[in-house]
Protein backbone atom coordinates (compact mmCIF):
# COMPACT_ATOMS: atom_id res chain seq x y z
CA UNK A 1 0.00 0.00 0.00
CA UNK A 2 1.39 3.41 -0.93
CA UNK A 3 -0.99 5.82 0.76
CA UNK A 4 -4.59 6.92 0.85
CA UNK A 5 -6.56 8.55 -1.94
CA UNK A 6 -9.13 10.91 -0.43
CA UNK A 7 -12.20 11.19 -2.66
CA UNK A 8 -14.16 12.71 0.24
CA UNK A 9 -17.68 13.58 -0.94
CA UNK A 10 -17.04 13.37 -4.71
CA UNK A 11 -17.81 10.48 -7.08
CA UNK A 12 -15.18 7.87 -7.89
CA UNK A 13 -14.84 6.06 -11.23
CA UNK A 14 -13.53 2.48 -11.08
CA UNK A 15 -12.55 0.27 -14.00
CA UNK A 16 -10.50 -2.86 -14.51
CA UNK A 17 -8.78 -4.91 -17.16
CA UNK A 18 -7.88 -2.65 -20.09
CA UNK A 19 -6.22 -5.81 -21.47
CA UNK A 20 -4.22 -4.02 -24.24
CA UNK A 21 -7.52 -2.92 -25.79
CA UNK A 22 -6.59 0.63 -26.79
CA UNK A 23 -10.01 1.49 -28.25
CA UNK A 24 -11.82 0.54 -25.03
CA UNK A 25 -9.24 2.38 -22.92
CA UNK A 26 -9.62 5.56 -24.94
CA UNK A 27 -13.42 5.29 -24.68
CA UNK A 28 -13.24 4.90 -20.90
CA UNK A 29 -10.94 7.88 -20.48
CA UNK A 30 -13.24 9.94 -22.69
CA UNK A 31 -16.20 8.87 -20.55
CA UNK A 32 -14.39 10.03 -17.40
CA UNK A 33 -13.80 13.41 -19.01
CA UNK A 34 -17.45 13.61 -20.11
CA UNK A 35 -18.56 12.93 -16.54
CA UNK A 36 -16.14 15.53 -15.19
CA UNK A 37 -14.26 13.03 -13.03
CA UNK A 38 -10.59 14.03 -12.70
CA UNK A 39 -7.64 11.68 -13.01
CA UNK A 40 -7.09 11.36 -9.26
CA UNK A 41 -10.60 9.91 -8.85
CA UNK A 42 -10.39 7.51 -11.82
CA UNK A 43 -8.88 4.24 -10.59
CA UNK A 44 -7.82 1.12 -12.52
CA UNK A 45 -7.73 -2.28 -10.78
CA UNK A 46 -4.91 -3.63 -12.96
CA UNK A 47 -4.16 -5.87 -15.94
CA UNK A 48 -3.54 -2.92 -18.23
CA UNK A 49 -1.88 -5.39 -20.61
CA UNK A 50 -3.37 -8.73 -21.63
CA UNK A 51 -5.43 -10.17 -24.52
CA UNK A 52 -5.46 -7.24 -26.96
CA UNK A 53 -3.22 -6.03 -29.76
CA UNK A 54 -1.89 -2.78 -28.31
CA UNK A 55 0.03 -3.30 -25.06
CA UNK A 56 2.34 -0.31 -25.56
CA UNK A 57 -0.40 2.08 -26.68
CA UNK A 58 -2.63 1.06 -23.80
CA UNK A 59 0.10 1.49 -21.21
CA UNK A 60 0.96 4.88 -22.69
CA UNK A 61 -2.69 6.03 -22.66
CA UNK A 62 -3.15 5.03 -19.02
CA UNK A 63 0.11 6.65 -17.97
CA UNK A 64 -0.62 9.85 -19.87
CA UNK A 65 -4.01 10.08 -18.15
CA UNK A 66 -2.24 10.21 -14.79
CA UNK A 67 -4.72 7.90 -13.06
CA UNK A 68 -3.97 5.67 -10.05
CA UNK A 69 -3.39 2.03 -11.09
CA UNK A 70 -3.10 -1.08 -8.94
CA UNK A 71 -0.66 -3.78 -10.04
CA UNK A 72 -2.36 -6.75 -11.70
CA UNK A 73 -0.80 -10.16 -12.12
CA UNK A 74 -0.04 -9.27 -15.76
CA UNK A 75 1.96 -6.20 -14.70
CA UNK A 76 3.74 -8.28 -12.08
CA UNK A 77 4.68 -10.95 -14.63
CA UNK A 78 5.61 -8.68 -17.52
CA UNK A 79 7.39 -6.22 -15.24
CA UNK A 80 9.62 -8.95 -13.84
CA UNK A 81 9.98 -10.81 -17.17
CA UNK A 82 8.30 -13.96 -15.90
CA UNK A 83 7.63 -16.84 -18.27
CA UNK A 84 3.85 -16.57 -18.18
CA UNK A 85 1.04 -14.18 -17.23
CA UNK A 86 0.54 -15.56 -13.74
CA UNK A 87 -3.23 -15.42 -14.26
CA UNK A 88 -3.96 -18.47 -12.14
CA UNK A 89 -5.29 -20.60 -15.01
CA UNK A 90 -5.12 -24.36 -14.52
CA UNK A 91 -2.14 -25.87 -16.31
CA UNK A 92 -3.18 -27.40 -19.63
CA UNK A 93 -6.56 -25.65 -19.70
CA UNK A 94 -7.86 -23.79 -22.74
CA UNK A 95 -7.32 -20.46 -20.96
CA UNK A 96 -3.75 -21.47 -20.18
CA UNK A 97 -3.01 -22.29 -23.83
CA UNK A 98 -4.66 -19.14 -25.18
CA UNK A 99 -2.89 -16.90 -22.67
CA UNK A 100 0.53 -18.10 -23.86
CA UNK A 101 -0.10 -16.49 -27.26
CA UNK A 102 -1.12 -13.03 -26.08
CA UNK A 103 1.58 -13.06 -23.42
CA UNK A 104 4.25 -13.74 -26.06
CA UNK A 105 2.84 -10.88 -28.17
CA UNK A 106 2.97 -8.38 -25.29
CA UNK A 107 6.35 -9.66 -24.10
CA UNK A 108 7.84 -9.04 -27.55
CA UNK A 109 6.68 -5.41 -27.67
CA UNK A 110 7.12 -3.95 -24.19
CA UNK A 111 10.36 -2.08 -23.56
CA UNK A 112 12.22 -1.81 -20.28
CA UNK A 113 10.87 1.65 -19.47
CA UNK A 114 7.25 0.43 -19.58
CA UNK A 115 8.18 -2.67 -17.58
CA UNK A 116 9.78 -0.48 -14.92
CA UNK A 117 6.48 1.42 -14.63
CA UNK A 118 4.70 -1.90 -14.13
CA UNK A 119 7.12 -3.01 -11.42
CA UNK A 120 6.60 0.24 -9.53
CA UNK A 121 2.80 -0.06 -9.32
CA UNK A 122 1.34 -0.60 -5.84
CA UNK A 123 -0.32 -3.92 -5.02
CA UNK A 124 -2.92 -2.03 -2.99
CA UNK A 125 -4.35 1.46 -2.79
CA UNK A 126 -6.68 2.68 -0.08
CA UNK A 127 -9.37 5.23 -0.89
CA UNK A 128 -11.71 7.09 1.42
CA UNK A 129 -15.08 8.04 -0.01
CA UNK A 130 -18.19 9.14 1.87
CA UNK A 131 -16.46 8.46 5.17
CA UNK A 132 -15.70 4.82 4.23
CA UNK A 133 -12.28 3.34 3.65
CA UNK A 134 -11.90 0.90 0.77
CA UNK A 135 -8.93 -1.26 -0.22
CA UNK A 136 -8.39 -1.36 -3.99
CA UNK A 137 -6.63 -4.57 -5.00
CA UNK A 138 -6.44 -6.80 -8.07
CA UNK A 139 -7.40 -10.39 -7.24
CA UNK A 140 -7.89 -10.69 -3.50
CA UNK A 141 -6.31 -9.03 -0.49
CA UNK A 142 -3.88 -11.89 0.04
CA UNK A 143 -3.31 -13.08 -3.54
CA UNK A 144 -2.87 -10.98 -6.64
CA UNK A 145 -4.27 -13.69 -8.95
CA UNK A 146 -7.11 -15.16 -6.93
CA UNK A 147 -10.47 -15.22 -8.71
CA UNK A 148 -13.23 -13.80 -6.50
CA UNK A 149 -16.69 -14.00 -8.08
CA UNK A 150 -20.19 -13.11 -6.94
CA UNK A 151 -20.68 -16.80 -6.12
CA UNK A 152 -17.51 -17.04 -4.02
CA UNK A 153 -18.72 -17.89 -0.49
CA UNK A 154 -19.31 -14.89 1.74
CA UNK A 155 -17.17 -16.47 4.46
CA UNK A 156 -14.19 -16.38 2.11
CA UNK A 157 -14.81 -12.74 1.22
CA UNK A 158 -15.12 -11.91 4.94
CA UNK A 159 -11.78 -13.59 5.63
CA UNK A 160 -10.15 -11.51 2.89
CA UNK A 161 -11.70 -8.35 4.29
CA UNK A 162 -10.40 -9.26 7.73
CA UNK A 163 -6.92 -9.53 6.19
CA UNK A 164 -7.31 -6.00 4.82
CA UNK A 165 -7.20 -4.63 8.36
CA UNK A 166 -9.63 -3.35 11.00
CA UNK A 167 -9.98 0.08 9.36
CA UNK A 168 -11.10 -1.36 6.01
CA UNK A 169 -14.84 -1.11 5.29
CA UNK A 170 -14.75 -2.80 1.91
CA UNK A 171 -12.78 -4.08 -1.06
CA UNK A 172 -12.73 -3.02 -4.69
CA UNK A 173 -11.26 -5.85 -6.72
CA UNK A 174 -10.62 -6.89 -10.30
CA UNK A 175 -9.23 -9.96 -12.11
CA UNK A 176 -12.39 -12.04 -12.56
CA UNK A 177 -13.72 -9.97 -15.50
CA UNK A 178 -17.37 -10.03 -14.38
CA UNK A 179 -18.83 -7.06 -12.47
CA UNK A 180 -20.72 -7.55 -9.23
CA UNK A 181 -21.51 -5.80 -5.96
CA UNK A 182 -22.12 -7.62 -2.67
CA UNK A 183 -22.87 -6.18 0.74
CA UNK A 184 -21.90 -8.80 3.32
CA UNK A 185 -24.05 -9.62 6.33
CA UNK A 186 -21.78 -7.53 8.55
CA UNK A 187 -22.23 -4.52 6.26
CA UNK A 188 -18.83 -4.61 4.58
CA UNK A 189 -18.60 -4.30 0.79
CA UNK A 190 -17.04 -6.38 -1.98
CA UNK A 191 -17.23 -4.70 -5.37
CA UNK A 192 -15.80 -5.60 -8.77
CA UNK A 193 -16.22 -3.13 -11.64
CA UNK A 194 -15.53 -5.79 -14.27
CA UNK A 195 -13.20 -5.18 -17.21
CA UNK A 196 -13.16 -2.80 -20.14
CA UNK A 197 -10.85 -4.83 -22.39
CA UNK A 198 -13.18 -7.80 -22.84
CA UNK A 199 -16.97 -8.21 -22.56
CA UNK A 200 -18.42 -9.84 -19.44
CA UNK A 201 -19.36 -13.13 -21.14
CA UNK A 202 -22.95 -11.84 -21.27
CA UNK A 203 -23.56 -12.07 -25.01
CA UNK A 204 -23.13 -8.33 -25.67
CA UNK A 205 -20.17 -6.29 -26.89
CA UNK A 206 -20.53 -3.84 -24.02
CA UNK A 207 -17.89 -3.55 -21.33
CA UNK A 208 -18.35 -2.27 -17.78
CA UNK A 209 -17.13 0.28 -15.29
CA UNK A 210 -18.50 1.66 -12.00
CA UNK A 211 -19.31 4.93 -10.30
CA UNK A 212 -19.27 5.24 -6.51
CA UNK A 213 -21.25 8.28 -5.33
CA UNK A 214 -21.46 9.46 -1.71
CA UNK A 215 -25.05 10.11 -0.67
CA UNK A 216 -26.87 10.83 2.56
CA UNK A 217 -26.43 7.77 4.75
CA UNK A 218 -24.13 5.82 2.47
CA UNK A 219 -22.67 5.28 -1.01
CA UNK A 220 -24.40 4.33 -4.25
CA UNK A 221 -22.45 1.78 -6.31
CA UNK A 222 -23.54 2.09 -9.92
CA UNK A 223 -22.67 -0.53 -12.54
CA UNK A 224 -22.47 1.12 -15.99
CA UNK A 225 -22.02 -0.26 -19.52
CA UNK A 226 -19.61 1.29 -22.00
CA UNK A 227 -19.84 1.17 -25.79
CA UNK A 228 -16.65 1.49 -27.85
CA UNK A 229 -15.19 0.67 -31.28
CA UNK A 230 -14.88 -3.08 -30.71
CA UNK A 231 -14.66 -3.80 -34.45
CA UNK A 232 -11.36 -1.93 -34.76
CA UNK A 233 -10.02 -3.57 -31.61
CA UNK A 234 -10.90 -7.02 -33.00
CA UNK A 235 -9.38 -6.24 -36.40
CA UNK A 236 -6.13 -5.21 -34.74
CA UNK A 237 -6.07 -8.47 -32.78
CA UNK A 238 -6.60 -10.47 -35.96
CA UNK A 239 -3.87 -8.53 -37.78
CA UNK A 240 -1.49 -9.27 -34.90
CA UNK A 241 -2.20 -13.01 -35.17
CA UNK A 242 -3.74 -13.22 -31.70
CA UNK A 243 -6.26 -15.97 -30.83
CA UNK A 244 -9.41 -15.65 -32.94
CA UNK A 245 -11.56 -16.69 -29.98
CA UNK A 246 -10.69 -13.55 -28.08
CA UNK A 247 -11.05 -11.32 -31.14
CA UNK A 248 -14.50 -12.78 -31.83
CA UNK A 249 -15.48 -12.33 -28.19
CA UNK A 250 -15.24 -8.56 -28.58
CA UNK A 251 -18.31 -8.70 -30.85
CA UNK A 252 -20.17 -11.77 -29.59
CA UNK A 253 -19.66 -11.02 -25.91
CA UNK A 254 -18.88 -14.69 -25.28
CA UNK A 255 -15.55 -15.86 -23.91
CA UNK A 256 -13.79 -18.62 -25.88
CA UNK A 257 -13.36 -20.62 -22.68
CA UNK A 258 -15.08 -20.67 -19.30
CA UNK A 259 -12.43 -22.71 -17.50
CA UNK A 260 -12.10 -20.22 -14.66
CA UNK A 261 -15.81 -19.74 -14.02
CA UNK A 262 -17.68 -21.38 -11.12
CA UNK A 263 -20.98 -23.14 -11.99
CA UNK A 264 -23.17 -20.14 -11.08
CA UNK A 265 -21.26 -17.83 -13.40
CA UNK A 266 -21.18 -20.47 -16.16
CA UNK A 267 -24.98 -20.63 -15.99
CA UNK A 268 -25.15 -16.87 -16.69
CA UNK A 269 -23.14 -17.12 -19.93
CA UNK A 270 -24.86 -15.20 -22.73
CA UNK A 271 -27.39 -13.50 -20.45
CA UNK A 272 -27.09 -9.71 -20.88
CA UNK A 273 -26.09 -7.91 -17.71
CA UNK A 274 -28.25 -5.03 -16.58
CA UNK A 275 -27.03 -1.65 -15.47
CA UNK A 276 -28.02 -0.94 -11.89
CA UNK A 277 -27.21 0.62 -8.56
CA UNK A 278 -26.67 -0.88 -5.10
CA UNK A 279 -26.93 1.42 -2.10
CA UNK A 280 -24.31 0.64 0.54
CA UNK A 281 -25.00 2.10 3.99
CA UNK A 282 -21.65 0.88 5.31
CA UNK A 283 -20.61 -1.33 8.24
CA UNK A 284 -21.47 1.19 10.95
CA UNK A 285 -25.10 1.32 9.82
CA UNK A 286 -25.29 -2.46 9.68
CA UNK A 287 -23.93 -2.77 13.23
CA UNK A 288 -26.44 -0.21 14.51
CA UNK A 289 -29.32 -2.11 12.93
CA UNK A 290 -28.11 -5.38 14.43
CA UNK A 291 -27.86 -3.87 17.90
CA UNK A 292 -31.37 -2.40 17.69
CA UNK A 293 -32.97 -5.61 16.42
Amino acid sequence: MTGIIAADDAPLLIFGGPYSNLQATEALLAEARRLGIPAERTICTGDVVAYGADPCGTVDAVRAAGIPVVMGNCEESLGTRSEDCGCGFAEGSACDALSARWFAHADSLLDEERRAWMRALPRRLDVTVGGRRLAVIHGSVRSINRFVFASTPETEKAAELDAAGPDCDGVIGGHCGVPFTQVLADGRLWHNAGAIGMPANDGTARVWYSLLRPEAGGISVEQRPLEYDHATAAARMQAAGLPEGYASALATGLWPSCDVLPPDECAERGKPLQAGTVFWPGPAAARSLALSA
